[in-house]
């Protein structure tokens, strides 16, 4: 998937996060957080490639990690998600760094990614190292970004159609997951 593409695909995912209100921070966050928060972060699982948008614009980080795990590999993984989820588990106090709705936002950004690159036919590797890959090929890069384009676009407009008032069960469930002591 291109850099426009995910970046379009996050803004959907975190639309379409805050209505159906996957955390209580995110269903009450600002959308003024939530939004640039989202675009922040969806191209970062991308840094392990050097000729991606975000690893030219830091190669010193990106070759390093390029090397060392590949491609669509330890950041596209569900060890990359489990971080995440730890993420969630946080208890942070009120003032932070920034607002708790805005770290919300960023695991959903970087989750799309994934999400968005599950969508193609190389998919992920979410058992790395092991190399088996998922994937729901709907997306063929080969033939341009047209059809890319046009489905996000098309998550995008849904997700700003829909009402919501469906509740995901995330939210109680991460308060669960917060209760259990490692």
């Amino acid at each position: 998937m291109t850099a426009e593409g995910h970046l379009i695909f996050s803004v959907a995912c975190a639309i379409l996060a805050k209505k159906a209100e996957v955390t209580p921070e995110l269903a009450m966050g600002d959308w003024w957080h939530i939004i640039p928060a989202a675009l922040l972060t969806s191209l970062l699982p991308d840094i392990d490639h050097p000729k991606s948008v975000l690893g030219q614009r830091l190669r010193w980080l990106a070759i390093p990690i390029s090397r060392a795990f590949g491609h669509r590999g330890f950041t596209h993984s569900l060890l990359a998600i489990v971080g995440g989820i730890m993420l969630f588990r946080l208890d942070l106090p009120d003032r932070w760094l920034f607002p708790i709705d805005v770290l919300h936002a960023m695991i959903i950004g970087y989750f799309s990614h994934l999400l968005a690159d599950a969508l193609t036919p190389a998919g992920v590797p979410l058992f790395w190292p092991c190399r088996w890959r998922f994937c729901l090929p709907l997306l063929n890069s080969q033939k341009g970004n047209q059809l890319e384009r046009v489905l996000c676009l098309c998550l995008v407009a849904f997700a700003v159609y829909w009402q919501g008032g469906y509740t995901l069960p995330l939210g109680a469930y991460l308060e669960q997951i917060k209760n259990i002591r490692l």
